[in-house]
């Protein structure tokens, strides 16, 4: 995710740390070089004048456009629903940790409970994002847990089982009201659908049809578009398809990045911020001290 300070507005013009530029400069020097070569050529191929008109591609624009936004509209749409269940995360976590340690008679040590939610949130980041058990985790949960965790292909799920015997044993221990045992079931309810949510957009893609369409689509327009120019605008004709093609290939490579929104790519969701914000404020309940923020790195980019 890139978190930058907006600026001026000449300067925005300008700004490369944070773009997708990078990422589309082949493509865009190659459809720049395309028209210079044309202009250079007057429109002709191999000796053959090549005769189009705008008008084609004022009608493949505006389906092109239609096509381009439907794909990108998909893509935010599956961002922000996975940002709204990674916020839906925080709030069920923090309700649970309140619950178990407000709620069960003075004597319960809620600690390794709350330990566990926080495991909870790692164990979801490294699943989405098909990691390894990683460090945060060392320590959080109970050794038979942790050693069933590595065996497991969803070890967030064996985290959720942890959590609800944690529950029962102090509801057979006489140390939690069935009632409200009952309560907290709701929002450890409220974690499995949100991991559940993450894993099906994580394994469920936009069909591949549309990225292929898109794709060629996109491509033979920018590289048609150059004869279509040439004979009306001239010299200045590198100069609007480097424009029209910059803004094409940009939209395309962006709904890329934020359709599967759990990686790693710089619009991607910052999953490492958001658990370490999730253990920050839980360690918080507990009284113990918070670790610092993480902070974008030098190009703006929080993972």
């Amino acid at each position: 995710m890139i978190i930058r300070p907006r600026p001026h507005w000449l300067h925005l013009l300008f700004v490369r740390r944070g773009s997708i530029l990078p990422r589309i400069l082949p493509q865009l020097l190659f459809t720049t070089l395309l028209a210079c070569g044309v202009v250079l050529m007057h429109g002709q191929l191999f000796h053959w004048k090549v005769t189009l008109t705008s008008a084609p591609f004022s009608l493949m624009g505006v389906a092109l456009a239609i096509f381009l936004g439907f794909r990108n509209n998909s893509s935010y749409d599956r961002y922000w629903e996975g940002r709204k269940l990674w916020g839906r995360l925080l709030v069920e976590s923090r309700t649970l940790a309140r619950q178990a340690i407000t709620f069960p008679r003075a004597s319960v040590n809620a600690r390794p409970f709350v330990l566990g939610l926080i495991a909870f949130a790692y164990a979801s980041r490294n699943q989405l994002r098909g990691r390894p058990r990683g460090d945060e985790i060392e320590g959080l949960l109970p050794q038979p847990v942790m050693e069933r965790m590595v065996k497991a292909r969803f070890a967030p799920i064996v985290i959720l089982l942890w959590l609800g015997s944690w529950i029962r044993e102090r509801c057979e221990h006489g140390e939690l009201d069935p009632m409200l045992a009952q309560r907290m079931d709701v929002p450890l309810s409220g974690l499995s659908e949100v991991i559940g949510g993450c894993e099906r957009i994580a394994s469920t893609p936009l069909p591949f049809t549309y990225s292929v369409i898109l794709h060629r689509t996109i491509y033979l327009y920018c590289m048609m578009l150059p004869f279509g120019l040439v004979d009306g605008i001239g010299m200045m004709t590198p100069v609007v398809v480097a424009f029209v093609s910059y803004t094409f290939f940009a939209l395309e490579a962006l709904s890329d990045e934020i359709e599967e929104p759990f990686g790693l790519a710089p619009n991607d969701l910052a999953l490492d911020a958001m658990a370490a914000g999730i253990e920050s404020s839980l360690r918080e309940m507990l009284g113990e001290a918070s670790a610092p923020a993480h902070e974008p790195n030098k190009d703006f980019i929080l993972t």
